[in-house]
């Protein structure tokens, strides 16, 4: 008869390979460093597998078999949080901790509307917010670090299940005196002899802005990528260059107190869609639409 692994095993055996590290690993999993060890010592005994590489020395490596049972520890850990999910949504409906991912480019501008709605909505749900790119969020999502993810669609979200809440148009930001501050509204083809500011690489923004105006000359100096929307109004206040903002930023006040111009963008699918993420198969995915259906009120959609 085959012995299986512990859950707090594989937590350790998963937080590990996540951070590199037996400190951090220790740290976060709430034990001693000689623990853990011991933990994943034993897990090995237990399934005589070598899954850790010891002839790195200090350095934290697996076995080929290691990474492969890393990568099912993490679906065995995410099917037994499965179970215990089940029976809290069944028995309190949106209520309990919900760890929400929200991308730099929505969470400042939107969360401040959206988190007194739900708190008087929801008065049982505790949110627990982590802000990054929609990469990293995605990626603690399906290692189960996240339950849910408030991001910007369309993007990479494969192996999850997605929920479109709400269009967010895209305004053209344009220095004091530009010509084009006399249009009425401006077409991604004007833009291509502008110099187009854009988030630093990894922000789903600096993609969609070049999706939406192939033709525009981004900025390539890598001191000129901004790592936020405040940053990329300054750079347009200070005659840089040109850059696309989402409504929901202007609306927020990100363009105050300069003498940016502002004008609609024209053209068909001048926008970006505000939407939710999750694994599937969850037994919260009624709490999620639920908070879905929240946050379309809270945009007016």
């Amino acid at each position: 008869m085959n012995h299986l692994p512990a859950p707090q095993q594989l937590r350790y055996l998963v937080t590990l390979a996540e951070t590199q590290h037996f400190g951090r690993a220790a740290n976060i999993c709430a034990v001693t460093q000689s623990t853990l060890s011991a933990g994943l010592i034993a897990l090995e005994r237990q399934l005589d597998a070598a899954i850790l590489d010891r002839s790195a020395g200090k350095r934290v490596a697996f076995t080929p078999l290691g990474l492969e049972i890393v990568s099912r520890a993490r679906v065995a850990l995410v099917a037994l949080e499965t179970v215990a999910e089940a029976a809290h949504a069944a028995r309190s409906p949106m209520s309990g901790p919900l760890r929400m991912g929200v991308i730099p480019t929505i969470g400042p501008f939107l969360l401040p509307r959206l988190m007194p709605a739900l708190r008087q909505a929801f008065p049982l749900l505790r949110l627990y917010l982590h802000e990054d790119t929609t990469q990293h969020c995605m990626d603690r999502l399906l290692g189960n670090r996240l339950d849910l993810v408030l991001l910007a669609l369309p993007c990479d979200c494969a192996g999850a299940e997605t929920l479109a809440v709400a269009r967010d148009e895209f305004v053209v930001a344009l220095p004091p005196g530009s010509p084009l501050a006399g249009a009425s509204q401006v077409a991604p083809a004007r833009l291509g002899a502008e110099t187009m500011l854009l988030l630093e690489e990894g922000n789903c923004l600096r993609d969609q802005t070049l999706a939406l105006c192939p033709l525009a000359r981004p900025e390539t100096a890598d001191s000129y990528a901004a790592t936020s929307l405040h940053t990329l109004v300054q750079m347009v206040a200070g005659g840089l260059g040109v850059t696309l903002l989402p409504r929901i930023a202007i609306e927020a006040g990100v363009t105050a107190g300069t003498e940016v111009v502002l004008r609609p963008l024209a053209g068909k699918g001048a926008w970006r869609t505000v939407g939710l993420a999750w694994r599937p198969g969850t037994p919260r995915e009624a709490d999620y639409r639920a908070l879905g259906r929240k946050l379309g009120d809270v945009m007016g959609a």
